[in-house]
């Protein structure tokens, strides 16, 4: 089904500029991508500013968790935004606060410029995903229901392995890296801006007062939600980890001071995300949200394992299995909340889904680096692949719930099943 599509004023988007409904796709898919660049944009770099600025592990991943925490405050404000006023609108204005984090970013001076700039990419975050997410599901070019979570995968991960590999690289080869590759972003997100502006206006054709609301599970799907929703977090949670000290486990644990290849190791979990999403299309949801599960605690292994020994090959098998394991806990999550939101309140319904696996994933980043700081990073590390393991089991919990739930709705008595 697609939304109401009224004409736009001819000031705003020439008829001659307008992208049609596979345009319009596409537009929305840079928007994911983008803010999955600015998310992963300060990843390596972080160890330089923890050397220049003496930061230690829990103000660096307290950093990074500024941004879900952004999230966490916009989200219950302006989650039914795009419902409202469209998602092309409320994507622009998302995508433009990522444009200012990019500048702050550039100039920063010291560590408090880090938190402006990521507090706005998480603003503009969750303008932009929801609105970006819901785009792609009505803008589907596919008859497969399937196809749109699978793309908002690929997109997000296409995003983050860019700007991991991109700002690793620029930091070890170019002068000024903490300028460089915030300049990259600016420009991307201009171009993002520009895409958007010629698609066509998508706002509901029923103009109603808007009002802050905030984010709802329709009745009737709440078992359902709850397993996309923690389906989704688990995947941000060990998202956290690679994001906020992946660099630093490298680094410390392997002896590599590369930023490059820190950042390439990094970019390889990225990019098994987006290349795995690209065979999750004929997936059905349930079956890659057990997948994505089993996937991470075999990750969580992984990751204690390249701690203790400081192996490079280890991290690497870490980071490839992690992202598979990720691309196939988000896009079954996207997917089973795809079947089941009625249409007008899915950017309502998708915005408290990512409010809730924000939530986790900000608790994660800074949960791990106070013990880090605390204790130590090993130390640290293991904690969370256990913690992270107790959650994989809880979903299994849920999954077999809702397996016995379907059955009893397709055989609900006795009789019946006597007769079968």
């Amino acid at each position: 089904m697609t939304r109401p599509n009224p004409v736009l004023p001819e000031s705003i988007s020439p008829p001659g500029r307008r992208l049609g409904r596979r345009g319009a796709f596409w537009a929305a898919a840079s928007v994911l991508a983008l803010v999955l660049w600015s998310s992963g944009a300060p990843s390596t770099l972080y160890p330089i500013y923890a050397a220049q600025w003496g930061l230690t592990p829990v103000i660096v991943t307290t950093v990074f968790a500024a941004y879900p925490l952004a999230l966490l405050v916009v989200l219950p404000i302006l989650g039914n935004l795009s419902d409202q006023f469209g998602r092309r609108l409320v994507m622009v204005a998302g995508v433009a606060l990522i444009a200012a984090s990019a500048l702050i970013f550039a100039f920063a001076p010291n560590v408090a410029f880090l938190f402006a700039g990521r507090v706005l990419q998480g603003a503009g975050a969750g303008l932009a995903m929801g609105a970006g997410t819901a785009a792609l599901m009505e803008n589907n070019p596919t008859s497969s229901p399937r196809f749109a979570s699978s793309m908002a995968t690929v997109a997000t991960a296409t995003g983050l392995t860019l700007a991991l590999v991109v700002s690793g690289a620029f930091a070890q080869y170019l002068p000024m890296p903490l300028f460089s590759s915030y300049a990259v972003l600016l420009v991307l997100s201009f171009a993002s801006i520009t895409a958007l502006l010629c698609t066509s206006d998508d706002r509901p054709a029923r103009n109603r007062r808007w009002r802050p609301q905030a984010p709802s599970v329709p009745p009737g799907i709440r078992l359902r939600f709850s397993i996309a929703t923690l389906s989704v977090a688990l995947a941000y949670c060990v998202g956290a980890i690679f994001l906020s000290l992946g660099a630093h486990m490298i680094t410390e644990f392997t002896q590599t001071a590369n930023t490059a290849i820190v950042g390439l190791l990094l970019g390889c979990s990225a990019a098994a995300i987006g290349i795995t999403a690209l065979f999750l299309s004929r997936v059905p949801a349930h079956a890659s949200v057990w997948v994505g599960a089993s996937l991470t605690v075999l990750s969580l292994g992984l990751m204690a394992a390249a701690s203790m020994f400081g192996s490079i090959s280890l991290f690497l098998g870490w980071c490839i299995v992690g992202g598979i394991a990720y691309s196939f806990a988000f896009t079954g999550g996207l997917g089973l909340i795809n079947q089941a939101a009625p249409e007008g309140h899915r950017g309502a319904t998708l915005s408290l889904l990512y409010l809730i696996a924000y939530a986790f994933q900000a608790g994660t980043a800074i949960g791990v680096g106070a013990l880090a700081t605390s204790n130590s990073l090993s130390a640290a590390v293991g904690i969370a692949a256990l913690s992270l393991a107790g959650l994989s089991t809880s979903l299994f919990v849920l999954m077999i719930v809702d397996i016995r739930k379907r059955q009893s709705d397709r055989d609900p008595s006795p009789a019946s099943t006597e007769r079968t």
